[in-house]
């Protein structure tokens, strides 16, 4: 892929210069949100890829979860999950990220803003982005990457709305969702 549309200044961000792909064994895209007011309920996606660029005119990162792989550990919640008060997976299988800029905030730290893809709509976002550490020779001879970022969104303005408000007047499942990535990336050859 092309990085003509990548970030300048490339070599402001912390993350070495190749193209770096998403090792998603020993990776995780996961989300949190608040449960009847009172409890964080966490999910995972277990099916995800991803892809950074970086090179001498700039960065890009870009990838997809699917979404039927959502996981909360409760059967019975995921496929509401699954279904058309959510993510309707039949209809909207990937949640899709490409980033529209990459900046550096620190010695190892940089901001992403992105295009965010989900249930059909497509919204910015920023998230906060750690290089958690640089390996240039693992077990099996390949240099890797860490990185982590988070976020948080209204699922309401990505056309999630299904909710019921409590007589407490607490919601049944909160607007705000946290979204949390760890990725550890291998160098391509």
């Amino acid at each position: 892929m092309s990085t003509e549309s990548a970030t300048p200044a490339a070599a402001a961000i912390p993350v070495p210069a190749g193209t770096w792909k998403v090792d998603p064994v020993h990776s995780s895209v996961e989300f949190q949100v608040k449960h009847l007011g009172i409890a964080t309920v966490k999910g995972q996606f277990k099916e995800f890829e991803g892809t950074v660029e970086v090179g001498p005119d700039g960065a890009v990162a870009y990838g997809t979860v699917k979404t039927a792989s959502v996981d909360t550990r409760e059967p019975q919640r995921d496929d509401h999950l699954r279904s058309a008060d959510f993510f309707e997976v039949e209809k909207y299988p990937e949640i899709g990220f490409r980033s529209t800029a990459i900046r550096a905030t620190g010695e190892d730290e940089f901001e992403i803003d992105a295009d965010l893809s989900i249930h059909g709509v497509t919204r910015p976002v920023t998230l906060k982005a750690t290089l958690e550490g640089y390996e240039p020779e693992d077990h099996q001879g390949k240099t890797r990457v860490g990185i982590s970022a988070s976020t948080q969104i209204n699922r309401s303005d990505f056309e999630m709305r299904f909710n019921a408000a409590l007589g407490s007047g607490n919601m049944v499942v909160s607007d705000k969702v946290k979204i949390l990535v760890e990725v550890s990336a291998v160098k391509a050859d």
